[in-house]
């Protein structure tokens, strides 16, 4: 038995949402990204004395639609509370937060392992505004602070202590990340920092109840950081106790360079922060009226349509689970399933010939200029038997796609509707054979799978216009 199947690590997530709205948290400054530094500021922003905040209700619905998603539940009376600690990047010198009373409590994200589906539980979802940027790599002598972000809503989502393995911590994320974008209100771009995840890491011996000290790895900007981190901190504590050592509590962060995490200051405890309700912004009730609203207007999710496309559409796991990878992908096949009920060929198009097209440009289905009725109408050209596959994902499709002329149209006027008049697939079938009197020899002596190369030669004179089938059915019927 390895030194490290002794153990067990207990890990919770805190994942910080960037809000998808227009302005700040308490104030109407842009929260645009790539704005020239600190001109996204005002007064409220800096927290100039005589300011008074306001809170913006958009925050507050996206938040209630992400506790909703979340099966939490929605606490009806809130306030904000000041979070007092000092970084170089906080104007006023303390964060707005939320503390006592979080808008969501409770919870779960389901993620599926190779073990099978798992809840993951939450604590919480609460609301917070961000801080600045420090940037230290500009400047040889000087940190330079950048205050655009700062005031930019936030929410926090919040894991018990439910993840034992890096591998479960990183599909976490990559849910949280899918469920974020899927209601539209954060668009989980981790480069751009809108997606934060901090790692609370501990370790316990197999059997043990009682939680580990922790170390916290912050600000892990990719799912992949998140895996890394939480791999190399839980080797880091084994080696640490495995030598008779013990594990302090601490803020660490990772170095993406090798893969390793460092120290960088001892960890606060939630008293240290001096918490205390906001005096400049009035506590608020959240009507039922308000949440029931918000329930209504939410998407079907991910998880209802992946049950979905497989109990009523009858698609594989893959198809349906590929179809549900994200919001845009998913709208595209139910726009497209209102004009045409092969649901297998609108999956087989989607997922092959037009995410081909969409990944060489690297864009997804919301961009795509086919329309959904244009496809439909391919499709069925297909089905009946007036255009091959091949011809129509290879030759109609690219001529159809920007434009979203009749396939039919564009088909006859190309010159390519597949013939189904059997004299003159008779004349290419023989034409064919009389071509290759050897091959027909060696079918005839019960090599049968040469009827594939028949077919071949037969599309190749027809210029794919022979219908496959009656090809086949012909050339069946001519080598008996």
């Amino acid at each position: 038995m390895s030194v490290h199947s002794k153990y067990e690590a207990v890990i919770g997530l805190e994942v910080h949402a960037q809000l998808a709205t227009v302005s700040k948290l308490f104030c109407g400054d842009s929260i645009a990204f790539g704005a020239a530094p600190n001109t996204h500021v005002s007064p409220i922003t800096l927290g100039h004395p005589g300011t008074l905040p306001k809170t913006n209700r958009k925050a507050v619905e996206y938040a209630i639609k992400m506790g909703l998603a979340c099966h939490c539940e929605i606490e009806r009376d809130n306030y904000f509370a000041r979070k007092n600690y000092f970084y170089p990047d906080l104007p006023k010198g303390y964060q707005i937060s939320q503390h006592t009373t979080p808008i969501c409590k409770g919870g779960h994200v389901i993620i599926k392992t190779t073990a099978g589906e798992r809840a993951v539980h939450l604590n919480r979802i609460h609301m917070e505004e961000d801080a600045g940027k420090s940037i230290h790599d500009i400047d040889d002598k000087y940190t330079c602070i950048d205050l655009n972000r700062a005031g930019t809503p936030l929410i926090e989502i919040v894991t018990e202590p439910d993840i034992h393995t890096a591998e479960e911590a990183w599909l976490y994320v990559t849910e949280i990340r899918k469920l974020v974008r899927w209601l539209g209100i954060c668009d989980g771009n981790m480069e751009e920092g809108s997606l934060r995840c901090d790692a609370n890491v501990s370790i316990r011996l197999k059997g043990e109840t009682k939680l580990g000290t922790k170390a916290e790895v912050k600000n892990l900007n990719s799912i992949r950081n998140v895996k890394k981190a939480i791999e190399f901190e839980i080797q880091r504590m084994i080696d640490i106790v495995e030598a008779g050592g013990t594990i302090q509590q601490q803020t660490r962060s990772f170095d993406a360079g090798n893969d390793t995490t460092f120290a960088i200051r001892d960890k606060e405890e939630a008293n240290d922060y001096r918490y205390f309700p906001d005096p400049d912004l009035a506590p608020f009730h959240l009507s039922e009226t308000f949440i029931n609203g918000i329930q209504a207007a939410l998407p079907a999710l991910p998880a209802q349509l992946f049950a979905r496309y497989q109990e009523v559409y009858q698609l594989s796991e893959y198809d349906a689970g590929q179809l549900c990878d994200d919001k845009a992908t998913a709208d595209y096949f139910e726009a497209t399933a209102q004009h045409c009920s092969n649901y297998k060929a609108i999956a087989n198009w989607m997922l092959g010939p037009l995410r081909q097209v969409l990944n060489e440009t690297g864009k997804g289905f919301e961009t795509l200029s086919l329309l959904p009725a244009t496809l439909a109408s391919l499709i069925q050209l297909v089905d009946e038997g007036k255009l091959s596959f091949s011809v129509a994902s290879s030759k109609i499709l690219p001529a159809v796609m920007l434009t979203n002329a009749s396939p039919l149209q564009t088909a006859e006027s190309m010159n390519l509707l597949q013939v189904s008049d059997t004299n003159e697939l008779d004349a290419w079938v023989q034409q064919a054979l009389e071509k290759m009197p050897e091959k027909v020899t060696e079918y005839k002596k019960g090599k049968k799978g040469l009827i594939g190369l028949f077919v071949g030669e037969v599309k190749k004179i027809s210029k794919g216009k022979a219908d496959p089938k009656l090809v086949t059915q012909l050339l069946e019927e001519k080598l008996k």
